[in-house]
């Protein structure tokens, strides 16, 4: 990241128009995949990337699960929903994404001035847990921008069975999955048509 100091403020570079549309206006969701290998070098590289986006006091509670195996990837196509189980199936790579239940456990390594926060967290259930689901929820959507960023497809899905995933993939209950993210190149016929996004006055208030 370049900054440059204009005296009063500083100003960040800008993400060029290649860039932004690598990440947003050209991305699509992948729903066939090519057989090209996706690597666990790239796959570590992914999170490396993920993992600097904010999340609520540092918290960093999103988990991932790298499917990788033909062991693996047949446990996990049985708790997805119909219409994901050929896509899952034919992803070179599938990450599940998790809340750490204990995630608080962290908090004197990520928020090193504040560590009795780890304290508060463990005697308050519903903080504990709102917080986890919120910053998760944040940080899955970085993990998204990530793949992307590497110049992969992602499709990302919320149709499983997450009871029956997490007790065979996560049974002592401390993880809890929250989505599950095909990885790979894109295949034959990969995009469905672009859906509408609303316009920015259906969006937009100003105050």
């Amino acid at each position: 990241m370049t900054m440059t100091d204009t005296s009063s403020a500083l100003v960040l570079d800008r993400l060029d128009d290649a860039g932004r549309a690598l990440l947003f206006t050209d991305a699509r969701t992948a729903n066939s995949f090519a057989p090209t290998p996706v690597s666990d070098e790239e796959l570590a590289d992914v999170w490396e990337l993920a993992k600097w986006g904010p999340s609520a006091a540092n918290t960093q509670p999103l988990r991932v699960l790298y499917v990788r195996t033909d062991e693996g990837r047949k446990r996990l196509v049985g708790h997805m929903s119909e219409g994901n189980r050929d896509k899952t199936a034919s992803a070179p790579a599938v990450a599940v994404l998790a809340l750490d239940r204990q995630f608080h456990e962290h908090i004197p390594t990520v928020l090193p001035f504040k560590p009795e926060l780890r304290d508060v967290f463990a005697a308050n259930d519903e903080m504990r847990s709102s917080t986890g689901q919120f910053s998760a929820a944040m940080q899955a959507g970085y993990f998204v921008l990530a793949v992307r960023a590497h110049g992969l497809a992602a499709g990302p899905m919320g149709g499983f069975d997450a009871g029956s995933l997490d007790a065979d993939f996560f049974p002592d209950g401390r993880w809890k999955s929250i989505l599950v993210v095909n990885i790979g190149h894109p295949g034959e016929n990969a995009w469905f048509d672009r859906l509408p996004r609303l316009d920015h006055s259906d969006v937009i208030t100003w105050a």
